[in-house]
This record gives C-alpha cells, structure tokens and sequence, in this order.
C-alpha cells in the first residue's frame, strides 16, 4: 500500500483545524506559531500507527483520522514542552521554537496545541474510549516525563536499568506505540487484543533507545542535535551502562562533566564521556537491547496479526513497525 495518499490527508486535516488567519496582527503572528512544528514535517508515525491499525482491524482509515490527528497534535505540544523543558537547540532539523521566540511565547503555543488536540477528541463522532485512552496515554507521558527530568534535578547518576525501563514506558512507548495500536482498534470498534500493549510496550522501548543510540551516531537526516543527549545529561540507557561499568574514579570525573549546566560543557567534556562510552561497550550494549525489545515485540505482533481481517494492511503495518523499531535517522 502506498502511504502517501494517507501521510498527506493526516498532515492536510490537521492543519485545516489550526486557525489559518486572524486580522490582528498579533494575533495572526500567534496563528503561524500554532502552526510552526506541525508545518515542519515529521514523520507522522504515530498518526499512521493509529489508521494502519483501524484498516488492520477491519475498519476505514478514515474513520480514525481525527484520532489519528489528535495523536499527532499531542505530538506537537509535547515536543514544544519538552524542548522548553530540555533547553534543546533544534527539533526537526531548524531552531526550537523557543529558542526562536522566547520561552514565555512558545509555552503558550504548546497549551494552545493541547487545546486543539481536546477540540478535535471532543467530538461526538468519537466514542469516549478513546478520549479515556488519551487521558491514561498523558498521564503516563507525564509521569515519565517527570521522572526523566527529576533524576536531572537532583543530580541522580545511579539510576538502574529497570528504572530507566519504567521511564521509557512511560514517556514514551505508550505515546509511540501501545495507545496508537489500541486506538485504531477502538476506530474500528473491535474487542482490544490485550497483546497489543505488550507489544507496543517492547517496540516503544526498542524505538527510545534506538534514539538515544542515534544521538550519539551523527546519523544523516536524524534531525536533532548530535550529542544533545549528553550536553542535556539525559539519563539513556548509554549513561545507565556506563556508570555501572566504570570505575569510581571515572564516576567522579563523568558526574563533574555532565552535571555542568549545558551552556558551560565543552567540546572536551563531550569527547571525554563519548571516549569513555566508547571504551565500556555502553552504545553497543544499548543498541543489543533494543535489538531483543523490538523482537520480541514484532514477534508478537506477528502472532496477533494472524487474527485481524484485513491481512494486507496488517502486513503493512507489521513493516511500519519494524521499521520504527530498527529506524537509521
């Protein structure tokens, strides 16, 4: 099947529910903002996620669209956030939004976001279902999100693997995957297929760390920052394995570099913890564990597609899905 048709009716009608014009020019400058980070391309993985999932399960893609958009307007004001949050210099390949026009002003166009996202859920042609996965779906994100950054507030470098797992669920494996699976399902109006989150869960997981391996792989087309990761001190499961290998001396020396605020690391802070990342196996011990995540989740997902009613799609998504799990860029 040829994505195109739906990759272009999901970016169309989720632009056509962002205000086009206003004649106050203030406001109108306020309009293009909204429109800034949905305008910039992504991949829409997560929108797609959700229509290949409703055709799998037997129902139109377009009857899941506005979900489908939804999805990726949450998307949207979560990534202005979370930029905001992580002090982060690019998304999508051009300056964050507030380094572009202020903290204060981008803030304000991620909650006007989040309330287009509400206004295309709160329709009545969308059963209410879905607006409660939503509601569990940012709860959880949330959650993640906060444990993520706390570990950074407080200086935390002994976070444990099956800590950083919890996180990554959390943050970002249900947004990603688990709720987009189970949303189309819902559009379709069929009885949920609990193997779905676990699923989604190892396939969520399997794509964050492939992200944090591609932060630290100047990887062509990736969009994002080299080495953001380290200059935000973002505990990756890189970090989690390095600092259970190193010596107590190296600990000192790494925990000096990566907690100095972003603006004072330099170029030599970064090319000592990437040596020394290097020299513990961390990126290749953190791409082996994506590797089993994401085969274990296709593998069942694979198991689960052998039941939908409409094969061809299910083949299509199943690829999409191993494609997000083993992504390059």
């Amino acid at each position: 099947m040829n994505l195109e048709p739906l990759i272009v009716a999901l970016q169309e009608r989720m632009l056509f529910v962002l205000p086009q014009h206003h004649e106050n020019f203030d406001l109108n400058t306020f309009y293009k903002l909204i429109q800034e980070y949905p305008s910039r391309q992504g991949k829409n993985l997560r929108g797609l996620f959700v229509l290949l999932s409703c055709e799998a399960h037997g129902g139109r893609w377009q009857d899941a669209l506005d979900v489908a958009v939804g999805l990726e307007l949450f998307q949207n004001w979560v990534l202005i956030h979370d930029d905001i949050e992580d002090d982060s210099d690019e998304r999508r390949g051009q300056p964050a939004l507030h380094k572009q026009v202020g903290m204060p002003v981008a803030l304000n166009v991620g909650d006007a976001l989040h309330v287009y996202m509400w206004q295309v859920l709160n329709q009545e042609t969308i059963p209410s279902t879905v607006r409660q996965e939503f509601l569990g779906m940012i709860h959880r994100t949330a959650e993640g999100q906060h444990l993520d950054l706390s570990w950074i507030a407080q200086n935390r470098f002994d976070v444990s693997e099956e800590e950083y797992l919890d996180m990554v669920t959390r943050k970002s494996a249900y947004y990603t995957v688990v709720s987009p699976l189970r949303l189309g399902a819902m559009c379709a109006k069929v009885q949920l297929d609990e193997r779905l989150s676990k699923a989604g869960k190892d396939l969520g997981i399997a794509f964050q760390i492939r992200d944090d391996v591609l932060n630290l792989s100047e990887s062509e087309g990736y969009g994002k920052e080299f080495a953001g990761d380290l200059y935000e001190a973002k505990r990756t499961l890189i970090l989690v394995h390095l600092f259970a290998n190193a010596t107590s001396l190296e600990k000192s020396e790494l925990i000096e570099r990566l907690a100095k605020p972003r603006q004072d690391k330099t170029p030599d802070d970064i090319d000592y913890i990437l040596e020394k990342i290097k020299q513990y196996g961390s990126l290749n011990y953190a791409q082996c564990v994506a590797e089993e995540r994401a085969k274990s989740g296709l593998s069942l997902i694979k198991e689960i597609a052998k039941t939908l009613p409409n094969q061809s799609l299910t083949e299509e998504l199943t690829g999409l899905l191993e494609s997000l799990s083993q992504r390059r860029k």
